[in-house]
C-alpha cells in the first residue's frame, strides 16, 4: 500500500490551547449514509485524508466527542425534522446570544474540542465576537474562483479565525450544484498551461488564499487528484486573470429567504454582502 500523504495543517485557538486541523477536508453534502459512502470514507483515509465534514445529520454519527462542531446557517428551525430545502414555514430567527452560549457549553463538557460557524457574514460574525466568551474558531462558507470573499478572508485573518470554503468546485452534481465554475473559461485556460485540472486550479487558488477547505468526491482518482495540489503554486499571471473574474455568489437565490420567515431578502441574509 503506498504511503499517506501528511497533509499540510492549521491551527485552531481554543480555550485551552491549540488543535491542528488538516487543511483539505472530505465533504460528504447530499450523501446517503450507505455502503457506498463508507467505502469512500475508508478510501479517502487510506489516501491521508483526516478532515471529514459530516455535513447534515449530525445525530446519527455515534461518537463520543466532535473535533470541530460549526452552526450550520445563522438561522433557526422549528424542531421535529431535518429536511433539505427546509420549508419556508419551518424557518424561525435566531437567538444568538442564546445558541452560541449552548455552544460554548458543549465545548466546556468535551462534546467537542473546538467551536464555529458557517454562512456569517461580516456583520455576524462581528455581532457575534461582541458576545462570545469562546470566539468561534471556524467560519466556513461558499468560496472559489468565482466568488472569492476577499472581504470576509480578511475580517478572519484579522480576528484569528480559520475560513473554510466549502463548494470550491461549485458543488456539481448536488441539487444546488452549478457547472459555473468548472466551465469557467479563465480557470481552464489556466489549467491548461499548468498542465492541472480546473479542480486543481481551483483548489490552489484557495489554498494559496491561507483558506482552508472541504471537497467532495467518491471516486479514489479523484479523491487523489485533489490531493495533488501542494507541489505546484499558481503565477502572478495567473492571479491577474483570475481576479478579473466576475463575481457572485453560487448558492441557490431562494435559500432560506422567506417573505415570512427571519431574512425577508437576500440583502438581509447576507447584510448586504453580495
Amino acid at each position: 500500500m503506498a504511503q499517506a500523504l501528511e497533509m499540510p495543517k492549521v491551527s485552531l485557538t481554543y480555550s485551552s490551547g491549540q488543535r491542528e486541523m488538516p487543511v483539505l477536508g472530505m465533504g460528504t453534502a447530499a450523501d446517503p449514509f450507505d455502503e457506498a459512502a463508507k467505502t469512500a470514507i475508508l478510501g479517502a483515509i487510506n489516501l491521508g485524508y483526516r478532515h471529514f465534514d459530516t455535513a447534515l445529520p449530525y445525530r446519527i454519527l455515534q461518537l463520543e466527542y466532535l473535533d470541530l462542531y460549526l452552526i450550520h446557517w445563522p438561522i433557526s428551525c422549528k424542531p421535529g425534522r431535518s429536511s433539505f430545502p427546509i420549508p419556508k414555514d419551518e424557518l424561525l430567527p435566531m437567538d444568538f446570544k442564546s445558541v452560541w452560549a449552548a455552544m460554548e457549553e458543549c465545548q466546556r463538557l468535551g462534546l467537542t474540542k473546538t467551536i464555529g460557524v458557517c454562512n456569517f457574514s461580516c456583520k455576524k460574525l462581528n455581532d457575534l465576537l461582541a458576545l462570545a466568551k469562546i470566539p468561534p474558531s471556524v467560519n466556513q462558507v461558499e468560496m472559489s474562483p468565482v466568488w472569492q470573499q476577499k472581504k470576509l478572508r480578511e475580517l478572519c485573518k484579522a480576528k484569528g479565525i480559520v475560513l473554510t470554503a466549502y463548494s470550491p468546485l461549485g458543488a456539481k452534481g448536488t441539487r444546488w450544484g452549478t457547472n459555473a465554475v468548472m466551465d469557467n473559461e479563465v480557470l481552464n485556460e489556466i489549467a491548461k498551461a499548468h498542465g492541472k485540472t480546473v479542480a486543481q486550479v481551483c483548489l490552489r487558488w484557495v489554498y494559496e488564499q491561507g483558506v482552508t477547505l472541504v471537497v467532495k468526491s467518491h471516486k479514489k482518482e479523484r479523491l487523489k487528484e485533489n490531493l495533488e495540489i501542494f507541489d505546484w503554486a499558481l503565477s502572478k499571471d495567473d492571479y491577474n486573470k483570475i481576479n478579473q473574474i466576475p463575481q457572485r455568489r453560487l448558492q441557490p437565490k431562494e435559500l432560506l429567504v422567506s417573505a415570512d420567515g427571519p431574512y425577508k431578502s437576500l440583502e438581509e441574509l447576507w447584510d448586504g454582502e453580495l
